[in-house]
């Protein structure tokens, strides 16, 4: 792989991963157009997760660096019997929502991530998850958003949003996009429901990261690599800048009212892949 394409997949990763337009998909069809083997940049698909993950550390650090503390806040009642106390502040019943939000993508992504993989090669099945991505934006764009933050937020919605998360896991379908999906339809308020979405990607990101390091690694030493260690970088750094530019176009296009542009894009992009499928 060249570094003009590292770059390209790189930029698409950074953006896509966090505008509701999928990674997953649109990396998926241009390896493919590119005729890359994925067999051969595994390790730079995992490293662009890597670029994408300090994206959102900068762009949400102070959330982060809170949440961290009340954890260790929260475990130090637990073991001195005072409880999970999740109400005490909206750190805390924050952090305890996003770890329940967590759960069903954990599960639903470790029962059913060979299967989900193998469409992963199927422009026809990319195509249909952009459609169903774009169709469920524009629902939500018109008839979701409330008034709901953190102190109004229940566990139902958490799980209900971390189902939405669980179902990206199809090409084509993407993460932001159905967790933001999922927050709306949760009448949640703008605000929060991008914030959540956002920080909710954080455990999803980094265990695909987690899991996907040791396979890559043996490619690695495998000297399977398919590119230098300039092309890789400039990747990882592509993705992680342009991922923090999503970061900042999606907050504003969500509080705006915009994700109706989105619906757009990939209804035309889910359009072309169908149509290529099943022409060529």
């Amino acid at each position: 792989m060249s570094i003009l394409e590292s770059i390209i997949l790189g930029l698409v990763q950074g953006l896509s991963e966090f505008l509701p337009i999928s990674s997953s998909g649109h990396l998926a069809a241009l390896q493919h157009f590119f005729n890359v083997d994925t067999s051969n940049v595994l390790m730079f698909t995992v490293m662009l997760h890597f670029g994408t993950l300090i994206s959102i550390f900068v762009a949400y650090w102070s959330d982060i660096v809170a949440l961290v503390i009340e954890l260790f806040a929260t475990l130090k009642d637990i073991f001195t019997g005072k409880g999970l106390q999740m109400n005490k502040n909206e750190t805390r019943r924050l952090g305890v929502m996003i770890i329940i939000a967590t759960i069903p993508t954990a599960i639903i992504g470790l029962l059913f991530n060979d299967f989900f993989e193998s469409l992963y090669s199927s422009m026809l099945a990319i195509g249909i998850g952009l459609i169903f991505t774009g169709t469920c934006l524009f629902i939500a764009e018109k008839k979701g958003g409330g008034n709901k933050g953190v102190k109004e937020m229940s566990m139902f919605n958490a799980f209900f949003i971390g189902l939405c998360q669980s179902v990206a896991i199809c090409p084509g379908i993407s993460r932001s996009g159905s967790t933001m999906v999922g927050g709306l339809a949760s009448r949640f308020n703008r605000p929060h429901a991008v914030r959540f979405a956002f920080l909710i990607s954080i455990p999803s990101v980094l265990g695909a990261f987690l899991m996907e390091l040791p396979s890559a690694a043996e490619a690695v030493t495998a000297g399977e690599t398919g590119m230098s260690i300039g092309a890789m970088i400039a990747g990882i750094v592509i993705a992680a800048v342009s991922g923090y530019a999503a970061i900042k176009i999606m907050i504003k296009a969500v509080t705006n009212k915009k994700l109706v542009y989105f619906s757009i894009y990939t209804w035309i992009a889910g359009a072309f892949l169908i149509i290529y499928s099943v022409v060529l």
